[in-house]
């Protein structure tokens, strides 16, 4: 089944999130006070809405509260963005998402029972675990805590053992497999020795697999 979501306000974040949301192919229902903005989205969903007064009564009539998820996309006006969360918090909805422009705004955000976001906060990060993560030859997100990489053998390891390195204790990384020439060790013993062009497979957490990365330098 379709994932259904509900965005409020569609500036320039909650604008691109509803348009990557339905390339994706999930239903969106989108509700601005910008006439002009509202037609705009329609020609993406039919599920678009002029909303003057964001109060519970009339966020129910647009069926938000049928939605899987809700997110608000209010920056700008505080006060509206909070009254627009306990709002849908109070429809029931399984989960409300909502977009915070300084710390304490995510902190009543996330009293009334929202899950928060910093859009520049949470951009900067991506963008630098992309950055960090450019120096593995290969990178896969499995969960947030386990990734996994393929890491060219850092020249501080050569010559030295897996038992010496100690990737688990020193890095907080475990070892896969190590692809040394034409040869694919899946099985590594602790009395491996690193050579020079090693490839490495690793598996751990984002800042495990940069930290051991930045040795690579």
């Amino acid at each position: 089944m379709k994932q259904t979501y509900g965005i409020v306000g569609i500036g320039k974040f909650g604008g691109a999130l509803a348009l990557e949301l339905l390339q994706d192919g999930a239903e969106v229902l989108v509700i601005d006070r910008d006439d002009q903005k509202i037609k705009e989205m329609r020609e993406y969903t039919q599920n678009a809405f002029v909303v003057k007064k964001l109060d519970k009564k009339t966020l129910s009539e647009t069926g938000i509260q049928n939605c899987d998820a809700a997110i608000v996309c209010i920056g700008s006006q505080m006060d509206t963005s909070i009254l627009t969360t306990l709002n849908l918090v109070s429809l029931g909805i399984k989960k409300v998402i909502a977009k915070a422009t300084s710390a304490e705004h995510g902190e009543i955000l996330e009293k009334l029972g929202a899950e928060v976001v910093y859009p520049d906060k949470d951009m900067a990060n991506r963008l630098a675990h992309r950055l960090e993560a450019s120096r593995m030859l290969d990178f896969v997100s499995l969960s947030e805590k386990v990734n996994i990489s393929k890491l060219v053998c850092p020249m501080l390891f050569v010559g030295k053992s897996v038992q010496e390195i100690n990737l688990r204790r020193e890095y907080g990384v475990n070892i896969i497999a190590i692809e040394s020439g034409k040869a694919l060790h899946e099985i590594v013993l602790p009395e491996y020795v690193f050579k020079n062009g090693d490839i490495l497979f690793l598996s751990g957490s984002m800042e495990a697999l940069n930290r051991i990365g930045r040795t690579s330098k």
